[in-house]
């Protein structure tokens, strides 16, 4: 990896407060817009639909497109319609995947397909996506139309991508990281590059915030990776070790494997072919995980990326909006601690 990026350091006790106030209003008005397009007469799509919009999500995606814009001083409105469309792009993603991953469980609450079924909740992700298209082609930008399609299908590249590494243990780091990279990243980047664009600033500016909401996205799903191993159902919404009974390939998995001796190896294609992936098989996983610092060494790679979303910052003025963007990539890394 790049030797130039700072090292983070965060602060204490990071949190979101300084987000959450900062967009505050723009998200009274963003969430004004999802109530208004997610519902339909037929009865099923708002009903469905509110369950997951509802279900405790940080809107975090909308609120950096919100955060953006206040880093660049924008004093319009155009940006609440387009944080709308990034949630609704983020929230059909999510009854997908869950379907995809056979979940029952999201936020600490059951999950949209085992309350109404998977036809239902593919059908109403796929109704998010056309509102979301709706609200981008009401924006009347080509360039924002540009960057919200193209996430859009880069996102979709990216859970085709996963689906297909599933249960490969031979996956490579490099490759995982492309997965990320699209299939959460990519959401993360256009919302923050949204911004520039609805606030008229340059390439470089677009840039800058594009890298900034990359990085942020890619930190954020290794944390994820890694708080799957160490965490709870309190702290993570699901039930710990559930990448691993899915038998889904993430870093700190690719890591053990390569570090591992044969027997070590076997276990882990055993483990995640699904033919041994119990408690017990969860509990060797997760010394084999510290002994191979996989675990550390993921949450490092998160933090190396933290470093370079804010790094991303550094050409902005200081002040509020450039400190909450600051303390949400340090926020993000913490969760695992």
């Amino acid at each position: 990896m790049p030797a130039t990026v700072h090292p983070l350091r965060p602060r204490a006790n990071p949190s979101l407060v300084g987000l959450v106030a900062l967009t505050a209003p723009g998200l009274t008005q963003v969430n004004h817009v999802i109530i208004d397009r997610m519902q339909s007469p037929v009865s099923l799509i708002p009903e469905l639909a509110g369950h997951l919009i509802a279900g405790g999500g940080k809107r975090l995606r909308p609120m950096l497109t919100l955060g953006c814009a206040a880093l660049l001083e924008y004093g319009g409105t155009r940006h609440h319609k387009l944080a709308a469309a990034v949630e609704f792009i983020h929230t059909a993603t999510l009854l997908h995947d869950d379907v995809v991953d056979v979940s029952g469980l999201r936020r600490g609450k059951p999950t949209a397909n085992r309350l109404w079924g998977n036809p239902a909740s593919v059908l109403v992700g796929d109704f998010l996506f056309s509102r979301s298209f709706e609200l981008m082609v009401e924006d009347g930008s080509l360039r924002v139309l540009k960057i919200l399609s193209s996430a859009s299908a880069i996102i979709a590249e990216g859970e085709v991508a996963q689906l297909t590494a599933q249960r490969n243990v031979e996956t490579s780091e490099d490759r995982y990281l492309e997965i990320i990279t699209a299939k959460t990243a990519a959401l993360f980047s256009a919302a923050c590059q949204i911004a520039a664009v609805v606030a008229e600033r340059d390439s470089a500016v677009e840039a800058a915030l594009e890298a900034y909401g990359r990085n942020l996205g890619i930190a954020f799903q290794l944390v994820d990776d890694a708080i799957d191993y160490v965490s709870d159902a309190d702290t993570m919404g699901k039930d710990a070790g559930d990448d691993f009974r899915d038998g889904k390939i993430t870093l700190p998995v690719i890591l053990a494997y390569a570090r591992g001796n044969e027997d070590a190896r076997e276990f882990w294609r055993q483990a995640m072919s699904g033919r041994a992936n119990g408690d017990a098989e969860l509990a060797r996983a997760s010394v084999l995980l510290n002994e191979t610092h996989a675990v550390a060494d993921t949450l490092a790679r998160a933090r190396h990326y933290g470093a370079r979303a804010i790094d991303a910052l550094a050409g902005f003025p200081k002040g509020p909006a450039r400190e909450a963007l600051t303390e949400t990539v340090e926020f993000a890394i913490a969760r695992a601690y």
